[in-house]
């Protein structure tokens, strides 16, 4: 069997001292001590595809897992928000029904 795990990385343009120097000040910033005067906040956003399944998938045996067949119907979109202060241990998470910058910007008022 084949191990099909990926690593997403920002891979940097070739000689590119403009890249380095902002990856640096960001890496810099990250590395600073607590300070709750000056928080440092992280926000992250997981678009997802929302499936209803087509046929009735089949109950897990002791023998079998449950099984699903690849078949789904498409039953929309939702957005899940993370705001984060990792610092201190904050977070806040948000779903939305939908993934449009008014919902972005309604987060982002309301942080």
């Amino acid at each position: 069997m084949t191990n099909r795990k990926l690593q997403y990385w920002v891979i940097p343009p070739e000689a590119d001292a403009e890249f380095v120097a902002n990856m640096e000040e960001v890496l810099e910033t990250y590395a600073k001590p607590y300070d709750p005067a000056c928080p440092v906040l992280c926000m992250d956003e997981q678009p997802m595809q929302l499936v209803k399944e087509t046929r009735q998938p089949i109950a897990a045996t002791a023998k079998r897992p449950r099984r699903v067949d690849y078949e789904y119907e498409r039953a929309g979109t939702a957005s899940i928000l993370m705001f984060c202060e990792p610092l201190s241990g904050w977070r806040q998470v948000s779903l939305r029904a939908r993934r449009t910058e008014g919902d972005w910007a309604q987060e982002v008022e309301e942080l």
